[in-house]
C-alpha cells in the first residue's frame, strides 16, 4: 500500500503542476532522459526507489499533451472518469481476449460499443471490436471488406492466402490518410496501384471523378481531414455506388464523434451508409492511449476475417472479444470507453464536440484579425494558418514550440506551408486560447518584424 499512496502522490503533484510547465520539455529534461540508459545492475531495487527515479527524470521530459494547450496531431487528454479508470483496470490487470478471461471487461466492450453505436447513429446490430488505434481499426475493416468481397468471388482469403486470388481494386481520395495507406500495404494491397480521386480546396473527395466500377473494389472515403477537418460527401458516394460492387469504408479517427454532435452531424450525413467505419476514442473522446475502435455492418464478414480456433479455446456461442480483431490477449480498452460515455452523457458528449469546434473558430478569427490567413474553412476543430512566406511560417512554428506556451505542428497544405491547430482536448480553457494567441501571435510579429528589417 506504500507504493500505491507514494504513487498517488506523484500523480497528483504532476495533474496539478502540469499546466504551469513548458507543454513540451526543455533540452536539459530531454538530455537527462540518458540517466535511464544505465546497464541494468544486477541487485533487485526497491520499487519505491524505481517510481521515484522514474517521475524524476521521466515526469520532466513529457510532452504535456493532456493539459489545455497542446494542439498537435489530433491529441486528445484524458477526461477524469477515463484516466481513474484506466487506473483501475491497470490493477485489475484483465485479459480481455475471452469473456472467461474478464467478465467485467467482455460486458463493458458490449455497453460501449452500443452506446457509441447510438450515439453516432451507425447501424445497430454492426459488428465491433476494441484496438490499438485508427490505424489498425482501418486495418481490422479492410480485412473485412477483403474477406466478404474475396468470398462473393469464391476465394476464402483466410485459407487460401492471396496468391492466385481475384483481383480487389481499391480507391482512395488524393487526400486519403497515411493510416489508410499503412493498412492497404500490409493487407497486401499496396499503395502504387491504388485509384486516387480528385478532392477539393477542402481536401473532400469528389464523386464525380470516381471512375466507373464493374469490379470488387474497396472505396475508402474520409470523415474528418487531419488538416482541414473537411468530411467527403459519403451518402453522394454510397448513393452513387449503390448498385455497385463495392465495399465504402470511411477512415473516421476523430470526424466520427461530429455525428454526436447536434450542431455538427451535419457533417457526417450519410455515413451510416457506408460498409465499415474506424475512429480513434483517444482523439475526440478523450480516453487515455491507447484505443480505437472499429465497426462493420457486416458482422459476419468482420468475425471470419479475424476469428481462430483452438481445443483450449471455448466455442460456447457467446461473443468473444477476441474473435472480432487482429489481437488475442490485450488490455481492457472498453473500460476508460466507458468510464468517459457514462461520466459525459450524450449532451456532455455533444458538448465536448462542440466546445472545441467553438474554441477553434475563435482561435482563427483572433488569428485573421491580427492579419494572418486561414487557410481552411473552420467547420471542425482544425485550423490551418500561414504567417506568410514557407520560411516565415516555419521560424514562428519553431519559436512557438520553443516557447512552450503551447503547441502546434506544421504541415504543407495543397502546396502551402501552415501552422496545423487541433483543438481536440477537454481541459482547454478560454485562459488557454488567450494565452496561446498572445504566445503566437508576438512570434508571428517578431518574425515578421525581423524579415523586414
Amino acid at each position: 500500500m506504500d507504493l500505491i499512496n507514494q504513487f498517488a502522490r506523484l500523480a497528483v503533484n504532476y495533474i496539478n503542476t502540469r499546466n504551469d510547465q513548458p507543454v513540451f520539455p526543455g533540452g536539459e529534461a530531454i538530455q537527462r532522459l540518458d540517466e535511464f540508459a544505465a546497464p541494468l545492475q544486477a541487485e533487485p531495487l526497491d520499487p519505491g526507489s524505481v517510481l521515484a527515479m522514474l517521475d524524476r527524470i521521466g515526469s520532466p521530459a513529457t510532452v504535456k499533451s493532456a493539459a489545455g494547450r497542446y494542439y498537435g496531431f489530433v491529441t486528445g487528454g484524458s477526461l477524469p472518469a477515463a484516466l481513474s479508470a484506466k487506473l483501475l483496470a491497470s490493477v485489475w490487470d484483465q485479459n480481455s481476449a475471452l469473456s472467461v478471461m474478464s467478465p467485467v471487461a467482455a460486458k463493458l466492450e458490449t455497453v460501449a460499443a452500443q452506446w457509441i453505436i447510438s450515439a453516432v447513429g451507425l447501424p445497430q446490430d454492426c459488428g465491433y471490436g476494441f484496438v490499438t488505434g485508427d490505424t489498425m481499426a482501418n486495418f481490422t475493416a479492410l480485412a473485412a471488406a477483403r474477406h466478404q468481397l474475396l468470398k462473393q468471388l469464391g476465394w476464402n482469403v483466410e485459407a487460401q492466402g492471396l496468391f492466385g486470388a481475384p483481383e480487389i481494386d481499391v480507391i482512395v481520395g488524393n487526400e486519403v490518410h497515411v493510416s489508410v495507406l499503412k493498412a492497404l500495404s500490409m493487407l497486401g494491397f499496396g499503395k502504387d496501384r491504388l485509384i486516387r480521386v480528385p478532392v477539393d480546396k477542402q481536401g473532400s473527395m469528389l464523386p464525380d471523378k470516381i471512375p466507373p466500377i464493374t469490379t470488387p473494389t474497396i472505396v475508402c472515403t474520409q470523415a474528418g481531414n487531419v488538416n482541414t477537418g473537411a468530411f467527403d460527401p459519403v451518402k453522394e458516394i454510397c448513393t452513387r455506388l449503390h448498385a455497385s460492387p463495392c465495399w465504402v469504408h470511411v477512415d473516421a479517427a476523430f470526424g466520427l464523434w461530429a455525428a454526436a454532435s447536434p450542431a455538427k452531424k451535419y457533417l457526417a450525413q450519410g455515413m451510416e451508409l457506408a460498409h465499415s467505419w474506424a475512429t480513434d476514442a483517444h482523439k475526440w473522446l478523450n480516453v487515455p492511449y491507447d484505443c480505437g475502435l472499429v465497426f462493420v455492418r457486416d458482422k459476419e464478414a468482420l468475425y471470419k476475417a479475424m476469428t481462430s480456433s483452438a481445443a483450449y479455446l471455448p466455442t460456447d456461442g457467446i461473443r468473444e472479444p477476441m474473435h472480432y480483431v487482429p489481437e488475442m490477449s490485450r488490455q481492457a480498452r472498453a473500460i476508460p470507453v466507458w468510464a468517459a460515455l457514462k461520466s459525459l452523457g450524450t449532451k456532455g458528449l455533444a458538448e465536448l464536440i462542440e466546445k472545441n469546434c467553438g474554441q477553434a473558430r475563435y482561435l482563427a478569427e483572433h488569428l485573421r484579425a491580427a492579419g494572418f490567413t486561414i487557410l481552411n474553412d473552420v467547420v471542425l476543430n482544425q485550423v490551418l494558418v500561414s504567417f506568410g512566406d514557407p520560411e516565415l511560417t516555419r521560424q514562428v512554428i519553431t519559436r512557438v514550440q520553443q516557447e512552450g506556451v503551447c503547441w502546434c505542428g506544421g504541415t504543407v497544405w495543397q502546396e502551402k506551408t501552415a501552422m496545423r491547430i487541433s483543438v481536440s482536448c477537454w481541459a482547454t480553457t478560454q485562459e488557454d486560447l488567450d494565452r496561446s494567441l498572445v504566445s503566437i501571435i508576438k512570434h508571428a510579429n517578431s518574425v515578421k518584424h525581423s524579415q523586414n528589417e
